[in-house]
């Protein structure tokens, strides 16, 4: 393997650092900057880092030259950086990070990426405690820590030449970068973009895997599925080849029975509530078998599974008797998911939901218009956080003060022009008994948010 040096451009980033710790792991000279660290953030990342011996510089450029051979930058910032102009005159090749990611999984013997608009992570995470539970050494690149564990984004850095098992998104465009030897499409629903947009990129991505793994539960999956050669269909639909039957779904425990043909079959218990889970779950088993994991060992590793970080991560119950639940969920089917996984264990919900950005909200509004009515209960109670910001030139042109006026008056919605403010309304609202829901996306104050909640409440 030929040693190259890179420079990763905005490092603390969720996606970028656990590439970044990768590449050392493999080998490689890196160096990277962000202007968070600049800012005196992340101080436990840019320790971590620097202990695998990641140099961390300035993102003023000055660092990237001509000895810089590989510049990978985050598509998540502006794209006339110092940093980006410095690298453009040096004639260094740049690299996008889900570009990068889609290499390594395409490199791998074999690489496993795991692509749909829901449940990615959870996903990923199952597959990675199967792997660990069963011993096989694989390099794991997921969008969240498994509960518990680090903070960050799931990683774990495996042998080269080894497994890997990658969250492949959409959000990037990027889909059509992979040529996984095992490609999974969970579902596809709206998120990021339209059907017909998102279709374009899943097609592509069937097309380009070796073996295909679908959700047989999901129209829009099937259909991306269709003429596939070498594909495998697992879930609740007719058409599954390995069907999920859903024995129980909550309010604490969830059951499923996975066929595996011939009269053979998975009996598993989840640790956590939810039919979209043991649809996760049945997706995590798939994928375990392709890759040789007996059928005991994998229900084994499921009983035990703790979760991933912030998919319905139980951060306790307080004195008071209120349960305290952080997720991910971002999008309508995710908090559709959400709540009703969140409603089967109590008797009242009061849920928050912190759009995670100007745009989003924008997409969103309509279909959390009809949602949200349709699915709380009437004695749930709701409440919008401010849309969170990042950063950068974004039209600020909608408020959730917006998007509360959207729902009926009956609803008595809430709005919370910050954390403190979302703490108040949280002690006025929530009794003994209710379930707090906290949801949103991007937000790195979100998690301790929610520890909060369960400190105040």
């Amino acid at each position: 393997m030929t040693s190259l040096r890179y420079h990763f451009s905005g490092i603390a980033g969720a996606g970028m650092n656990p590439l970044a710790q990768l590449m050392r792991a493999w080998g490689h000279a890196v160096q990277g900057s962000d202007r968070s660290l600049d800012q005196g953030k992340h101080a436990e990342l840019a320790a971590r880092l620097r202990a695998q011996g990641i140099a961390l510089v300035p993102q003023d450029g000055a660092a990237v030259g001509a000895q810089v051979q590989r510049f990978i930058y985050s598509t998540a910032v502006e794209q006339d950086t110092p940093e980006l102009r410095a690298a453009r005159a040096a004639g260094v090749p740049l690299v996008a990070r889900p570009q990068l990611l889609a290499e390594v999984v395409n490199a791998a013997t074999p690489g496993v990426a795991i692509a749909g608009t829901s449940g990615k992570s959870t996903i990923t995470g199952m597959v990675a405690w199967i792997l660990r539970q069963a011993g096989v050494g694989a390099t794991v690149l997921g969008g969240a820590a498994l509960a518990g564990e680090d903070a960050g984004a799931g990683f774990v850095a495996g042998p080269l030449g080894g497994p890997v098992i990658a969250e492949a998104c959409e959000a990037s465009n990027a889909l059509a970068d992979y040529r996984p030897a095992i490609g999974v499409i969970h579902n596809i629903s709206r998120d990021h973009a339209e059907l017909d947009a998102l279709h374009r990129q899943f097609d592509a991505f069937a097309a380009q895997s070796g073996t295909l793994l679908v959700n047989a539960g999901c129209a829009e999956a099937l259909t991306a599925a269709a003429g596939h050669p070498r594909v495998r269909r697992y879930g609740t639909g007719a058409a599954a080849d390995l069907p999920l039957e859903i024995i129980s779904t909550g309010p604490r425990t969830s059951q499923g029975v996975l066929g595996l043909g011939a009269g053979g079959e998975l009996v598993f218990t989840l640790p956590h509530p939810g039919a979209h889970n043991l649809e996760n779950a049945a997706a995590a088993a798939a994928i375990a078998l392709e890759l040789g994991v007996a059928p005991p060992v994998i229900a084994a590793a499921l009983a035990t599974f703790p979760g991933v970080a912030r998919r319905f991560e139980v951060i306790g119950t307080t004195d008071t008797g209120i349960r305290v639940v952080d997720d991910y969920a971002h999008n309508g089917e995710k908090i559709r998911a959400v709540l009703t996984a969140a409603q089967a264990g109590c008797e009242r919900l009061v849920a928050v939901f912190q759009p995670h950005g100007y745009g989003p909200a924008r997409f969103l509004r309509d279909e959390l218009k009809e949602l949200l009515p349709r699915v709380l209960r009437p004695q749930d109670r709701f409440c919008y956080a401010e849309i969170f910001y990042a950063g950068g030139s974004v039209a600020q042109d909608i408020s959730s003060r917006d998007l509360v006026g959207d729902l009926p008056a009956g609803m008595r919605c809430g709005h919370a022009v910050n954390h403190t403010a979302l703490l108040g309304w949280l002690a006025e609202t929530a009794q003994s008994g209710d379930t707090v829901l906290i949801m949103g996306a991007r937000d790195p104050e979100l998690p301790r948010l929610a520890r909060a909640v369960h400190g105040v409440l």
